[in-house]
């Protein structure tokens, strides 16, 4: 078959988790791939992100290149893609999930326990902003943009910090920042961190740590080359915790500028699902579990939905701006 064209955002990371899903693609099916990258709203406009449109300001010009065929295949961080289907694509692969916790970046090896009061954090997500304020009031959170070698480049001292430029007028003046773990792990600068997060502490974005695999509806067919290798690399307990959380997420009507973590995981014959709602300002927080048994796509659609649901029951709306509190 021709070389299969994989699109992505031209981040580091994305470039980077791409190569690395492009070269298990390529294994499994014997084709020839050709990475290209694609530049999005996300990667162009400035200011915070939650003001942004949303979640999908790195989605849409990658699905629009895969509908006009562009390209072939579009990988996608899993937590950026919006919850609402496109009519012609289909989400034929989940891989593998890398670990999804948020993990703390601070200067002198210390942990969230040890921050000094009055710390400067940064992050530019609402989600760990209410978080964090919630498990250290004191806490002062700067908003900040920019890829991962720009975020640790403002905590003085963490490795490999030396070869980044520095951002103009920007240089090491944070006491810490959070990323994502799998994002850290993907461009190998795990020993950045200096703790990572419990989900007790700090709930992830629905689908964090997850990617997200698309193409057209007619290349997913299992008949294709294509559409096997991507079905062979689909992981099924992945796939039905993302369900679970983007049912949630769905059902909430919140995206990423919302203060909402949700995290589900396959225990044996169960699925759990456990999430937060908070205040912006962290003072005030709903956390929810619920699970299941239904090990298929409507049984983790449904679990996303009934906790959803006692989310708003329980006034979570008045917490957060959530826009399914109105349905």
């Amino acid at each position: 078959m021709a070389s299969v064209k994989i699109g992505t955002r031209g981040s580091k990371l994305a470039l980077s988790q791409t190569q690395q899903i492009t070269d298990r693609l390529c294994a499994v099916g014997g084709f020839e791939a050709e990475i290209i990258p694609i530049k999005t709203d996300g990667d162009v406009l400035t200011g915070p992100l939650s003001q942004m449109g949303g979640t999908g300001v790195f989605a849409a010009e990658l699905r629009a290149a895969v509908l006009d065929g562009r390209v072939d295949v579009a990988v996608h961080s899993l937590k950026d893609l919006p919850t609402a289907a496109v009519p012609g694509l289909a989400l034929a692969a989940v891989p593998v999930r890398e670990d999804a916790r948020d993990a703390l970046c601070a200067r002198d090896g210390l942990k969230l326990s040890e921050l000094p009061m009055g710390a400067t954090v940064g992050t530019g997500s609402p989600r760990r902003a209410a978080q964090l304020l919630a498990a250290r009031s004191d806490l002062n959170i700067v908003d900040i943009r920019g890829n991962v070698d720009t975020r640790l480049g403002r905590v003085p001292g963490l490795p490999g910090n030396a070869v980044v430029d520095p951002e103009p007028g920007k240089v090491a003046d944070l006491d810490a920042v959070v990323l994502a773990a799998a994002g850290l792990s993907r461009i190998g600068r795990l020993d950045t961190v200096t703790e990572f997060l419990d989900t007790d502490v700090m709930l992830p974005a629905p689908g964090q740590g997850a990617l997200a695999l698309e193409c057209r509806t007619d290349d997913a067919q299992l008949t294709g080359v294509l559409g096997q290798s991507l079905s062979a690399i689909d992981d099924q307990d992945t796939r039905l915790a993302v369900t679970a959380e983007r049912a949630l997420l769905a059902r909430l009507e919140a995206g990423c500028s919302a203060p909402v973590g949700a995290f589900a995981h396959r225990k044996g014959s169960m699925l759990y699902l456990e999430t937060v709602v908070a205040s912006l300002d962290g003072a005030r927080t709903m956390r929810l579990k619920k699970a299941t048994d239904g090990l298929t796509s409507v049984g983790a659609t449904l679990l996303g939905i009934e906790l959803a649901e006692e989310l708003l029951a329980g006034g979570a709306a008045d917490l957060a701006e959530l826009a399914g509190s109105a349905q």
